[in-house]
């Protein structure tokens, strides 16, 4: 099945928001229901592929058959562009100045490597697609004129498995649900969650230094890759000979977060974990985001570690952001934040440390909830897109940022943040609700989370992009890191390369001369194209 071209998933979960929240939205924020529908698949107009003849042939002979170079009217529209805010308003309204000459569907690491000599015989830049989950632009080259996707669905095997070491090799093309499948056959989990876990594939995770809702339990994607192999225009790269080596630096990390800019990921070898005995998930509630932001540090520090870890602000909890299907229902709470912890493993293990991190919450001021908050957390964990979706059905604009930083910078960073999301908007006419959740714990810091509905404006786009401008400042200023999970993509690329400084943006300009000596894949991702 295919992701909704204009929005996110299957289309059969997208739902419209009760007449309650309607309500909401009109009262708190202004937000007036929109005029006119959404364009319809069938009523774009889209431009006839410019892919040359030339090079048709030698892709379509690269890849064993015609079949495999698709060229139709609705397969490069579904490989238009990613899943932010900006990209749903653009297709949306039937802007198809991103979409690819062509559809390209390599079966395996050869042929990856045949496509990239004939795109670079033929000038041809080249964007690697998996599950179309961007939220950054990565989907969408930062260089004018025909460019091809090369959608690695038909890629989507174990490889091998070694359940003495517990490792697994999987093919960039698996989605998330797939690959927690493959090896649950044998007994393993490979534990990656994100919030984009139903549609974003292996490959993904490893080009964007994914991480999960998890994380705190089984670690971000980066830390559980052991080996990769990046196919490039110039031979194939093969990293990782062991789980740790101190044979210089280590290349995987500089694959790790790529994001396609010098090369294919083909294949990835992870570290495996049983199949956890039990699962449970339970709320806490804290008067204030400091002092929730304290506990999760304590245990982040100290231990005992749930398996994951996540704070909601004032705001979001009074909202009921962390709870999608009682969006509204923020009067029969109570003020302060709602904490959901969540313990995976063996049941003796998971017994112990839910015993002991209580000890630590309540010592920090927390109060349990019970059961309930975590069950309807862990129900909607990946509901939130499709709430997006329906919020800009509605009239509203919905729209996400997130950094990291260390832990005594949290509390300037996450005032900055809001003061410049808030500042911005409302100075624009709209006064929005910003909402914000901490959901990745680390010893030494954490990642901020930060939500954004405001009314749509006459140009939405405009309007964020100011805003989004703004935050990036605001996080560079406070000491925070441009994206912690999300990517660069295009549109943080700026600050990255603030962020990295000269000397280092230059070392990887090095690196993607080498492997990529014209410039051809994802150009203007992760580095200003030349």
């Amino acid at each position: 099945m295919d992701m909704l071209w204009n929005g996110w998933g299957d289309p059969a979960r997208a739902t419209p928001l009760p007449d309650t929240v309607i309500g909401l939205l009109r009262d708190l924020l202004g937000v007036e229901p929109r005029e006119t529908e959404p364009l319809a698949l069938k009523d774009l107009s889209v431009p006839r592929s410019p892919l040359a003849r030339s090079a048709h042939r030698a892709l379509a002979a690269a890849l064993g058959g015609d079949a495999h170079v698709r060229t139709d009217a609705e397969t490069r529209v579904r490989h238009t562009r990613g899943k932010s805010t900006p990209d749903l308003l653009r297709m949306r309204e039937g802007d198809l100045t991103a979409v690819p000459a062509a559809v390209l569907l390599p079966g395996g690491h050869d042929e990856v490597l045949a496509v990239l000599r004939v795109c670079a015989g033929h000038g041809l830049p080249l964007v690697p697609f998996g599950g179309g989950t961007s939220v950054v632009g990565g989907l969408a080259p930062g260089r004018r004129g025909p460019f091809v996707a090369l959608d690695l669905r038909r890629m989507d095997g174990l490889l091998d498995l070694d359940p003495i070491s517990r490792t697994a090799t999987l093919q960039p093309g698996l989605r998330g649900p797939r690959a927690e499948a493959l090896l649950a056959e044998h007994g393993f989990t490979l534990g990656h969650f994100p919030q984009s876990y139903e549609w974003a594939t292996v490959g993904g995770f490893a080009a964007t230094r994914s991480s999960g809702q998890a994380s705190a339990g089984y670690g971000r994607f980066d830390e559980m890759v052991l080996a990769l192999t990046l196919a490039t225009p110039q031979g194939t790269l093969d990293t990782g000979r062991a789980p740790r080596s101190a044979a210089g630096p280590d290349l995987r990390q500089l694959i790790l977060g790529s994001e396609g800019a010098f090369g294919v990921i083909t294949s990835v070898t992870v570290r495996v974990r049983p199949v956890p005995e039990t699962r449970h998930y339970e709320g806490w509630h804290f008067p204030t985001f400091e002092e929730g932001a304290t506990a999760l540090r304590r245990l982040a520090q100290d231990g005992p570690r749930p398996t994951v870890l996540r704070l909601s602000d004032e705001t979001e909890t009074l909202i009921g952001l962390a709870d999608p299907d009682a969006i509204g229902a923020g009067a029969r709470r109570s003020a302060g934040c709602t904490a959901v912890a969540g313990y995976e493993g063996t049941a003796e293990d998971t017994a112990h440390r839910r015993e002991h991190a209580a000890a630590v919450l309540r010592a920090c001021g927390g109060t349990p909830l019970g059961d309930e908050p975590g069950r309807r957390w862990a129900h909607g964990r990946y509901s939130a897109p499709y709430l997006r979706d329906a919020l800009l059905d509605a009239g509203a604009f919905p729209e996400t940022l997130e950094t990291a930083t260390f832990w005594s910078r949290i509390p300037a960073l996450y005032a900055a943040v809001r003061d410049a999301l808030t500042t911005t908007l409302t100075g624009a006419g709209t006064p929005p609700l910003v909402m914000c959740h901490i959901s990745h714990v680390y010893e030494n810091g954490a990642s901020l989370y930060f939500t954004v509905v405001g009314a749509r404006g006459e140009d939405p786009v405009a309007h964020w992009t100011r805003a989004k401008h703004a935050a990036a400042e605001a996080i560079l200023a406070a000491g925070g890191t441009i994206s912690h999970h999300h990517g660069v993509g295009t549109d943080h690329r700026d600050w990255y390369v603030r962020e990295a400084g000269p000397l280092g943006i230059d070392a990887l300009r090095a690196v993607k001369r080498r492997l990529d000596p014209a410039g051809l894949l994802s150009p203007g991702v992760l580095l200003p194209a030349d």
